[in-house]
This record gives C-alpha cells, sequence and structure tokens, in this order.
C-alpha cells in the first residue's frame, strides 16, 4: 500500500496545474478539451455531457440533476441534435447517442464518470480518422484514465436529494512485475424520482489493463458492464405546465386511476361515450393531440438497458518515423423500454385489465476493427487508417398483459408476450478509410489537408408478428439500401502570427448514414412496405459543409478563442408520421431540403490571482430551414424559421477557487428561447442558472483523513422553475394551442454530499 504521504502532494499539484479547459492551441479547427478535473468535480455518477454544456456552441438538458436520465438527454451543437453528432470513447464508436439506439450505448453505460479522461470536442467537424458515421455537426472523443503506477484504493460514497445514494470503489494494482498495471472499479447508484412515482437505478464495472511489450509495443484491455432502469418523467405540454404547474407527473402509484382512464378511453372509442371519466386533464376525447386524457398521465413507463462493451488495442512503433495501433472492439446490448398503454387492453385470457405493457426491445451485437499508421518524413506526417464495424440489430413492439388486480413493480422487466405488434432483424455493414497529412511548411504555418470515404450497407429483413398464437403478417418493409460517399475532404490551417497569438482557417465536408431499424429518426425502413417501395432509390444520406475562420490568445494566465462559422446542411431528412408517435404509427422518410447556421463561439478564461480563474463562453447561433415541406396534401412554411430545439444565445460564467486543499467554484449557464415546431409558433422561455460546488482535500497526518476529500454539490442554486429539454417525444409543425406533449421540466434545487477516500 503506497504512502499517503507520497502520493499526496502529487495529486495536488496535479490537481492546481491542471487546467479546466484547454482552448485547443495549434489546431486547425474549433476544439477545446475539458479535463478531468473538471469532471470530477460534478456529482459522482453525472454525465460528462454536463461539464461540456459549458463549452461554447454546445448546449445540454435534462430533467433529472445528474443528466443521467436516458430519456430526457438532449445535447445540440451548432443546431446539430445528437443524432447528427459523433461520439466515441477511446475511439470506440458509440454510435449516435439516440435513446432507441440501433448502433452504441451512452457514455454514462460506457464508462463510470469516476474513470473518465479528459474529453474533446471539435465544433465543426471531427478528424477524418473519428470513428463515427454520422459527424455532420462534430465530434466529441471521451477518454478513460489509465490505471496508476501506484498500488491504491478508492472508496467513495455520494447521499443527497430525491434519496439518492451511490457507492463506489476502485482497485489499483500498480506495476507489476513485468510492466503491467490495471484497475478494476464497481458502482452502485440508486435515487428516486424527485416528483412522481419511481426510480433511476444503475450499477456498472469497469476495468483496465496496459501492458508495455518492450520500449515499441504496449498493450491494452478495457471492459465495462453496466446494468441502467429508470422510470420516466412524464412529457408535458406548455398548456399542461400553465395549467397544472412543473410537478405534474405520471400517475404509477394510482392504479385504480389508471384503470379508470383506460377503461373509460377504450369505451369512448367504442360507443363514442364518456361518462364515467373524473380525471382533470388538459383536453378533451377524440382529438389528435396530447391533451387527451388517456395520454394525460401514464401509469408506468420506464427503461431498462445491460450493456457489456470491450476493447483490445495494441500500439506499436517500427521506428522513429513509423507508428501506429490497431483495435478491436465488441458489444452487446439487450433493452427493453416498457409503457403502460391506455390503447390497448389485455385480453381477458391473460389478465383482463384495461391496461397493457407495451415495450420496444432491442438488441446489439456489434463488433468492429479499428487501425491507424502514421509517417512522419520531412515536415510532414502522413497518417492513414480504415475502421470496420459489423451491427446485427434486432428490434420488436411487443404487448404483456397486466393482472386486474396487483400489478408488478415500477421497474418490473416482462416476458410472455401476447402479441408482438411487429419485429425486424438488421445489419449494418461500416467500412471508412481516411488519409491525410499535416505539412509544417514553416515555424509558423501549419496545413492540415485529408479526406475519408465512407460506406454503410442496410440490410433489413422483417418478422412475422403473433397475437395469442395466431401468426400476423411482417408490417415493415424488409430490403436493403446503401450510403456511401468516396470522397469527403477536410482542409485547415493554423498561423501563429507570435508566441501568444494564432489564427485558424478550415473546411470540411461529411455525410451521415441512414438508420437501420424501424423507429430510426432517418430510417428508410420506418415506414409501411408501401412508403418503403415508394422511396427507395430516392432519398439520399444528409450532407453537410461546414467552413470555419477563428483566432486564439494563449499566455500563462490567459486563453481566449474567438471563432465564425458557416456551415450548409443538405438533404435533411424528416419523418412525416401518420397519427400521434406514441401509438406507434409508421412514418415516410423524406428529403426536405437544407439547413443554413451562421454563428459565433467565443471562450475566454482568465487566472488573474493566485488561486483564482473565472471562465466564460458565449455562443451566437442563427439556424434557419432553406425549404418549405410538404407532405403530399399540406405545404408548411417552414423557409426562414428557426431550427427547432437551438437557442439563438447561449452563455456561461463560471468564477473558481482552487488552493490545493479548498477549492470552489460557481456556474452560471443561460440559455435562449427555443421552439419545438417547425413552423415556430410555440416557444419554450430563456433561463438562467446556477450551479454551485465546493470541495475540501484533507492533508492530514491522521489516518482517517489523510487520502480524504469532501465535495457539497448544489444543482440549480437558486431554484428556478424552467423547461428542461423539448422534443422528448419528437415535433410538430405547428402547436398554436401549446397542447403538444414534447416537453420535459427541470429539476428545483438539489444537494449532494460526497465524501472520498484514498487508501
Amino acid at each position: 500500500m503506497a504512502p499517503a504521504a507520497v502520493t499526496r502532494p502529487q495529486a495536488v499539484e496535479a490537481a492546481q496545474s491542471e487546467a479546466i479547459v484547454v482552448l485547443g492551441a495549434g489546431a486547425a479547427r474549433e476544439t477545446q478539451t475539458i479535463s478531468h478535473q473538471a469532471i470530477q468535480e460534478y456529482v459522482p455518477g453525472t454525465s460528462p455531457f454536463k461539464a461540456l454544456s459549458k463549452l461554447p456552441g454546445v448546449m445540454f438538458t435534462s430533467s433529472d440533476p445528474l443528466g443521467a436520465y436516458e430519456w430526457s438527454q438532449q445535447i445540440i451543437i451548432r443546431g446539430f441534435d445528437q443524432s447528427r453528432l459523433g461520439f466515441t470513447m477511446d475511439g470506440i464508436p458509440l454510435g449516435n447517442m439516440a435513446y432507441g439506439n440501433d448502433n452504441g450505448l451512452s457514455i454514462g453505460r460506457a464508462l463510470q464518470t469516476e474513470n473518465n479522461g479528459r474529453a474533446t470536442l471539435t465544433q465543426g467537424a471531427g478528424s477524418v480518422g473519428v470513428a463515427a458515421s454520422n459527424d455532420l455537426g462534430g465530434a466529441l472523443e471521451f477518454t478513460s484514465i489509465d490505471p496508476s503506477d501506484k498500488f491504491g484504493v478508492d472508496v467513495a460514497g455520494t447521499i443527497g436529494s430525491a434519496s439518492t445514494w451511490r457507492t463506489f470503489m476502485r482497485v489499483n494494482s500498480g506495476r507489476l512485475r513485468g510492466g503491467g498495471k490495471f484497475y478494476a472499479s464497481y458502482s452502485y447508484q440508486d435515487a428516486n424520482k424527485w416528483k412522481g412515482d419511481g426510480q433511476q437505478m444503475q450499477q456498472q464495472a469497469n476495468a483496465k489493463f496496459v501492458q508495455p511489450l518492450g520500449d515499441n509495443l504496449k498493450l491494452t484491455f478495457f471492459g465495462d458492464w453496466s446494468q441502467h432502469k429508470e422510470n420516466d418523467y412524464q412529457d408535458l405540454s406548455l398548456s399542461t405546465i400553465n395549467k397544472y404547474g412543473y410537478n405534474i407527473d405520471n400517475i404509477t402509484g394510482n392504479y385504480a386511476l389508471a384503470k379508470q382512464v383506460a377503461g373509460a378511453y377504450q369505451n369512448y372509442l367504442k360507443t363514442g361515450n364518456t361518462t364515467g371519466v373524473t380525471h382533470d386533464c388538459a383536453g378533451g376525447f377524440g382529438t389528435t393531440n396530447y391533451g387527451d386524457c388517456q395520454d394525460f398521465a401514464y401509469w408506468n413507463s420506464g427503461g431498462f438497458r445491460e450493456d457489456v462493451l470491450g476493447y483490445g488495442r495494441l500500439d506499436f512503433r517500427i521506428n522513429s518515423r513509423l507508428k501506429g495501433y490497431a483495435t478491436v472492439y465488441g458489444h452487446t446490448s439487450q433493452t427493453q423500454d416498457p409503457w403502460a398503454s391506455p390503447d390497448v387492453a389485455t385480453p381477458d385470457s391473460v389478465g383482463g385489465s384495461p391496461l397493457s405493457i407495451r415495450t420496444t426491445e432491442y438488441d446489439i451485437h456489434r463488433e468492429g476493427f479499428i487501425s491507424s499508421l502514421s509517417y512522419h518524413i520531412a515536415n510532414h506526417t502522413i497518417e492513414g487508417g480504415f475502421w470496420f464495424e459489423n451491427n446485427n440489430f434486432e428490434q420488436a413492439r411487443r404487448f404483456y398483459p397486466l393482472p386486474l388486480e396487483n400489478p408488478p413493480g415500477s421497474l418490473h422487466s416482462y416476458s410472455g408476450a401476447f402479441e408482438t405488434q411487429w419485429a425486424g432483424a438488421f445489419n449494418t455493414k461500416t467500412y471508412q478509410v481516411h488519409l491525410q497529412d499535416t505539412w509544417q511548411i514553416t515555424h509558423a504555418l501549419k496545413l492540415n489537408y485529408g479526406f475519408k470515404s465512407l460506406i454503410a450497407d442496410n440490410t433489413a429483413r422483417a418478422q412475422s408478428g403473433y397475437y395469442l398464437n395466431n401468426t400476423l403478417p411482417p408490417s415493415y418493409p424488409s430490403g436493403s439500401i446503401e450510403s456511401s460517399n468516396g470522397f469527403l475532404p477536410q482542409i485547415g490551417a493554423n498561423y501563429r502570427l507570435n508566441r501568444h497569438n494564432e489564427v485558424f482557417a478550415d473546411f470540411a465536408r461529411n455525410m451521415s448514414v441512414f438508420d437501420n431499424s424501424y423507429i430510426g429518426a432517418t430510417s428508410p425502413f420506418a415506414t409501411s412496405i408501401a412508403g418503403y417501395n415508394a422511396i427507395k432509390g430516392k432519398i439520399h444520406p444528409e450532407m453537410s459543409y461546414t467552413e470555419e475562420l477563428g483566432y486564439r490568445y494563449h499566455d500563462n494566465n490567459i486563453q481566449a478563442s474567438l471563432t465564425g462559422y458557416y456551415v450548409e446542411f443538405e438533404n435533411r431528412l424528416l419523418q412525416i408520421t401518420q397519427g400521434t408517435g406514441i401509438q406507434g404509427n409508421p412514418s415516410v422518410l423524406t428529403n426536405v431540403g437544407g439547413v443554413t447556421a451562421r454563428g459565433v463561439d467565443a471562450a475566454f478564461t482568465y487566472e488573474f490571482a493566485p488561486n483564482w480563474s473565472i471562465y466564460a463562453s458565449y455562443s451566437f447561433n442563427n439556424s434557419f430551414y432553406n425549404d418549405n415541406v410538404s407532405t403530399g396534401t399540406t405545404v408548411y412554411d417552414t423557409k426562414g424559421k428557426n431550427v427547432v430545439a437551438m437557442p439563438r444565445n447561449l452563455a456561461n460564467v463560471q468564477l473558481s477557487y482552487d488552493n490545493g486543499s479548498l477549492w470552489g467554484n460557481v456556474l452560471m449557464q443561460f440559455q435562449d428561447r427555443r421552439t419545438y415546431t417547425y413552423l415556430n409558433d410555440s416557444w419554450v422561455p430563456a433561463n438562467d442558472v446556477f450551479n454551485l460546488n465546493v470541495g475540501y482535500r484533507f492533508h492530514s497526518h491522521n489516518w482517517l483523513l489523510r487520502g480524504m476529500d469532501a465535495q457539497i454539490n448544489v444543482t440549480n442554486l437558486f431554484d428556478k422553475r424552467y423547461v428542461a429539454s423539448v422534443g422528448t417525444n419528437g415535433f410538430e409543425f405547428s402547436d398554436p394551442n401549446h397542447v403538444f406533449a414534447t416537453l420535459q421540466a427541470a429539476s428545483p434545487r438539489m444537494v449532494f454530499f460526497t465524501l472520498r477516500k484514498h487508501f
């Protein structure tokens, strides 16, 4: 066991010297890095997206204080949502971060927050070597920390509002005979919802092993297991919020009321009679909006996810000029998202409740290979690489019975379906090659140029359904489609005016491949058989063209950057839904034109006194649709309208203090108003929120206090009530009466206390 007197001063020195935000000095595009320390200052278990949200151009929202509730997670960068951004962890693709992910998993399920290393954001376009097939609007590259050279044990416990508690333990082996080292860690987290009835739970384990094989080889293995369970918060409409406030939620604890509402609704569908409904609703029966009684508050809904992720990586150096790496990875995921449906009753023969449980179920089995080789000659560094992934994905919509009395618990996993409405098996093969050169033309001028070629082959195979053992014909299409582009170039330049000042400019062209599922936002298979036949061969993958021009300043106390950008987004895909989304009806995928985005990102950090610093960022984004949208019967005047969910102005200001022992910061985040309709007739008001983080690192010779630190986190310090995420249930063309339930309420003020001990 390493003496704390040896390790702690080194840790303190590292904490004091590690910059919270690094503004990408020398890069040919806008890029920033958030440090490991900055992520650790949040409540353990917090999504690293919350730390990244202080960067310019980034908007992250969630209705829970930790940002871990996946249904409400929303990240938008310069007008591009998460389905059009690239995400990796140690270079491994995490997919599109959608709630019903068909090609990856969230960073919170891939890596424990305590093991998060630095995270790097490229706002405009990720490097040509990023393993992502949808990075139209930039890339987020997460990393895991390496095992330490010294043996040690870290334990931590967190308690807080909403009965939150989290435990964490990590064992570092230290350097072993032969030079290898590893860590293994486990965490368990449980919390009640801050409103309504239900829980949000996760247990997770990480392990990492690093083994040098001589001076020129290094082998790394990483493994992750995660089990994630969450009860949903109810989606709200503006009219619901205005009438009932932000605390309206589902009615999980009232099965009798849920049965009454469902029974009355189903009786109405048969007879037109609304007698017997006593629940106070925002709207009435017979309309297609989310103010209907049956959709105002649900008895239960949630999500269950279990993931296993692993990789092995070999880094090698052939000589002083030639080096590279090769990585193999695999990922499996099993998911069930249950929702208590008031639309479909349980048959009398299997339970007889007027409610049933509708699930969407996913199974992912993917494996891949990533490699890179770089060669340095004269003033050039030439690098090329290859990425291949084979993804087998299964998806189904099923209904499970509920009894008349004594229903199962809210986090129950269901089996024994009485109906499979639809099911499908999908395969996606992704191929990407890239080649780039970094040319140091002079001491001051650096040029980076290259391209990637991307191909994705999607195949869908519809499967038969059944109802009470009667086989049903497939209701969704089978087929195959390819997304491909052989030349996606990037070029950028960085010029150092002097030792403090530099300018940069870059251009990038990117493509996003089609989703491959029956409910994917940009999937050509998420429609009827007739709909697929109508669009096959006619739709095109989305494309983006990004230009940036920027300036940076660096000295010992100040970092500053200013970037202007122009983006053209072409072949935008939109699903035209037939009926309400919650009913599961198919949509038709259509290219509906383009989007233009213009904006400015600014960031500034200043260490203005010993132990004191201030960080500020500001972003202006003007993203608007270039074309009107036709649904065949109606033309919607969307040309010139603002892009949904993206605020025009974003700002962050953080004041920090850290003397090695006592540390703290207060962060103000401002989001401008946002619209959730394509015609911009409904808006969510702007908000400004403060968060407070304070901690103390003990340096005592006392055995109990040595290696200990404590922190207090207060989210939403001034208890503001506001809308967090918009579009959780999709977006509408118009909502003049403000009845579309697609909003999530932000959590009120919540307080958390964490105690850590290093042995």
